[in-house]
């Protein structure tokens, strides 16, 4: 049986392996698991540790750049591991009139690039807006000029911090389940 930090660990890896990575991708699922842990485990840890006061209090997931680089990251395995099939239908799509081919091919063109803009807005935007509410709350103080506020303040700004341990937790499921559908559509084998 698992003692210390691998009892901890060792659920979030079957977790993300059997509810992310094996529905989403499917049997090709082993090559990829290393980069769909690698991608949950930072981006959790990034979220955890700017939750910690005086300690920086800045997320690193909430910096645009570093949302970027993974969407980056994600979108060059996914392109590099599609299939055939996958490129035939973003390129050239079987069964669809000639002339509606280039129309459809420009618009699988910019959604590969949609899918690179949601993952980046969609972790960059729920990371930076938990922390604009709390000091947003927090500036209220200063807005009424008075201490009178500060424990109702003080009250709802707890709340956001226990909420942002939940954002933190599913920011980072919700990367890596993204990223685990892209890849299983680019590596899904067509069904006869």
């Amino acid at each position: 049986a698992p003692t210390g930090i691998q009892k901890l660990i060792e659920p979030l890896i079957m977790f993300i392996k059997e509810e992310v990575a094996i529905p989403f991708i499917g049997e090709k699922h082993e090559r990829f698991m290393p980069l769909l842990l690698s991608l949950f485990f930072l981006i959790l840890a990034l979220n955890l540790f700017g939750q910690i006061p005086f300690l920086g209090a800045t997320n690193v997931t909430g910096n645009l750049g570093f949302t970027v680089v993974l969407a980056i990251i994600v979108t060059l395995v996914v392109n590099f591991n599609g299939n055939k099939h996958y490129w035939q239908h973003n390129l050239w799509m079987p069964g669809v009139p000639v002339f509606v081919r280039p129309i459809l091919t420009v618009v699988e063109i910019m959604g590969m690039f949609v899918k690179l803009v949601a993952l980046t807005i969609r972790l960059f935007a729920n990371i930076t807006a938990g922390h604009i509410i709390i000091l947003s709350l927090v500036g209220l103080i200063f807005v009424f000029k008075s201490l009178a506020i500060a424990p109702v303040t003080f009250l709802f700004v707890l709340f956001m911090d226990v909420l942002e341990l939940l954002v933190a937790f599913l920011q980072a499921y919700v990367f890596t389940m993204l990223s685990a559908l892209f890849i299983g559509i680019a590596v899904a084998e067509p069904e006869h």
